[in-house]
């Protein structure tokens, strides 16, 4: 019986599947291990940062700031310095607009490193200091929302420094 329905097991082979949430990686910054969430209703990507310092290097506008790559942790902060893609409009999950900077960031997904556009936005307060949306899933990624960590863990003592394992 023909139905008019793509089949999700024809999908390329060539698509790595994640879970609803999943390990990354975030080469730049030498970290090797952040939670984030993957979210298909989001369409940039976000990451919790803080101490933001607009300047200009080399004719054109930078950003300057600060990420804790763990949960619910001030530990083992990180200070970042890229250049400034655009500052984009972002609505949040509660209607707000606010405008923030985007950057490119390198982020490794279930072992698949790609380049990014990432928003900078205060995510302290929520449950995942770094979202994954649709611009990066669209560069070759398949959620299965039953599954966490489909790309991974790392080992029980690095899990055990983060909040939620």
């Amino acid at each position: 019986m023909s139905t008019p329905f793509e089949d999700p097991n024809d999908a390329p082979a060539s698509k790595v599947v994640v879970g609803w949430r999943e390990w990354v990686g975030l080469p730049q910054a030498g970290v090797d291990f952040m939670k984030a969430k993957i979210d298909t209703g989001a369409r940039s990507s976000s990451i919790h940062a803080f101490d933001l310092e607009a300047y200009e290097h080399d004719r054109a506008e930078w950003v300057r700031f600060s990420i804790h790559p763990w949960q619910k942790s001030d530990d083992d902060h990180v200070e970042l310095s890229l250049p400034v893609l655009d500052m984009r409009e972002v609505r949040s999950s509660n209607g707000q607009v606010e405008k923030r900077y985007a950057v490119a960031l390198d982020v490794t997904l279930a072992g698949r490193t790609i380049t990014t556009v990432m928003t900078l936005s205060n995510r302290d307060e929520m449950g995942f200091r770094m979202l994954i949306g649709r611009e990066a899933l669209e560069r070759g990624f398949l959620v299965d929302s039953s599954l966490s960590y489909a790309g991974g863990k790392p080992k029980r003592a690095v899990r055990r420094r983060n909040w939620g394992r």
